[in-house]
């Protein structure tokens, strides 16, 4: 599961996802569950399809929450449980997809016996759009709205390079880890992703090839120089 990734800047998101923003707010760019951040959904308004910036929360608030902080994690969500998770399906169901920009993102590695966590980005140098669902809460008691995503994951057991990822349980056997990929839209099926029918958005859901991948143990902090 991915719990930690780095946004690009604003410009960034705007000029490789031809979308503007609707809200003037900031986020922090090392961004950690329940952090704000950047999505990009189909816009709400208007007649015609077309993409807008969203800043919501890393951690999915479901329509039945009673609290935005929630006492369970919804940062990260198994794409083979969507259409029957309680707190996914009613925003699958309803074609509430996103894209989550992300410059690069962590992954722990325990080849080592120890976690080393890794660092991956694109081998082209582009940004990541990878596959979210959306949901807008509205808290009850104060009227106040809350914007929340969650970012998808598939099985990556197999894989060559996610599969390595993540502490193994050693009461599973090697096939059955369930080790987690993300899952990157490209920019071409981007539009498929936000606007399609559910069964055509599902076939996008895929583990990403090991060879777009540019990744390798993050490099440790460089200590500050007075």
């Amino acid at each position: 599961m991915c719990t930690r990734y780095i946004s690009p800047e604003t410009g960034d998101i705007e000029r490789h996802w031809h979308v503007g923003s609707r809200t003037p707010l900031r986020w922090v760019r090392e961004v950690f569950p329940r952090y704000p951040a950047p999505f990009i959904r189909a816009a709400r308004h208007g007649d015609e399809f077309a993409r807008e910036l969203v800043v919501g929360q890393w951690a999915l608030v479901p329509w039945f929450a009673k609290s935005a902080k929630l006492d369970y994690p919804t940062c990260n969500a198994r794409s083979e449980e969507l259409s029957r998770k309680a707190s996914y399906k009613l925003a699958w169901a309803r074609g509430q997809r996103c894209i989550i920009p992300a410059e690069s993102f962590f992954e722990p590695n325990w080849e080592s016996g120890r976690h080393v966590p890794w660092q991956f980005r694109r081998k082209d140098g582009s940004p990541w759009g990878l596959a979210g669902l959306w949901n807008t809460w509205t808290d009850k008691s104060t009227g106040e709205i809350v914007e929340s995503f969650t970012m998808l994951t598939i099985n990556a057991d197999s894989h060559p390079l996610m599969g390595r990822m993540h502490r193994p349980d050693p009461s599973r056997p090697p096939d059955r880890q369930d080790k987690r990929s993300v899952v990157p839209i490209e920019p071409e099926d981007v539009d498929l992703w936000l606007g399609a029918r559910v069964e055509e958005a599902a076939t996008l859901i895929r583990a990403p090839s090991a060879g777009i991948f540019d990744a390798a143990p993050a490099a440790a902090a460089v200590p500050e120089v007075d």
